[in-house]
């Protein structure tokens, strides 16, 4: 019976993919709390360990997962089924800076994005830039740095017509599957809404 029961462990394994739960928000890990300068800014510091060198695990190719909200801020409970993306990434800069590009096809409809990451050795923080096809122009930055393996990148921005904070998080505790996520806050910090999130796994 036991060898029965483990070859039936054995063959339905394959069905339930290798990432289950990693697309859920780790509730786990809170959000840090941020403080807002009188322009509404976020203010940032560095953590005591942000390196140049926080991003080296991410070079190369990449095979993401992706599973998003299927509405922003208007009270959105469901998600898109999961859907396949393609990341490039090339350390630039003599590794201060890095590239990301972005590559989806999805029913048809492709969408292309790049992301650019720059150190600034002062500060000891990461600056995120990001665009894509839709538009010829790079969103606000985010700004943040790592500790024990996880980023937190905080920015302002605009979302229909709102002002909103935005959080990047990248938890590398796994650099062999890391995890992208983002969230938005309508209330400077208080309160947030997940509505991204996505994990790779290296090519060759």
């Amino acid at each position: 019976m036991k060898i029965l029961f483990a070859l039936f462990v054995f063959l339905l394994c394959p069905l339930f993919p290798a990432y289950a739960g990693e697309l859920d928000p780790d509730p786990a890990l809170p959000i840090p709390a941020i403080t807002l300068d009188s322009a509404g800014n976020p203010v940032i510091a560095a953590s005591p360990t942000s390196s140049a060198i926080d991003f080296d695990f991410l070079a190369g190719h990449w095979k993401l997962t992706n599973r998003k909200l299927t509405c922003r801020l208007h009270g959105c409970t469901a998600w898109t089924p999961d859907f396949v993306s393609f990341v490039d990434m090339q350390q630039v800069l003599g590794g201060k800076g890095n590239l990301d590009k972005y590559h989806e096809d999805v029913a048809g409809k492709v969408f292309d994005g790049l992301a650019v990451r720059l150190y600034d050795p002062q500060t000891r923080l990461w600056s995120i830039y990001w665009a894509d096809g839709s538009r010829g122009s790079f969103d606000p930055p985010v700004t943040g740095s790592f500790e024990n393996g996880v980023g937190h990148f905080f920015g302002r921005d605009h979302f229909e017509g709102k002002d909103i904070i935005v959080v990047f998080r990248w938890d590398a505790r796994n650099p062999a599957r890391p995890i992208w996520s983002q969230a938005f806050s309508q209330d400077g910090g208080k309160t947030w809404e997940w509505n991204s999130i996505n994990v790779s796994e290296r090519l060759p």
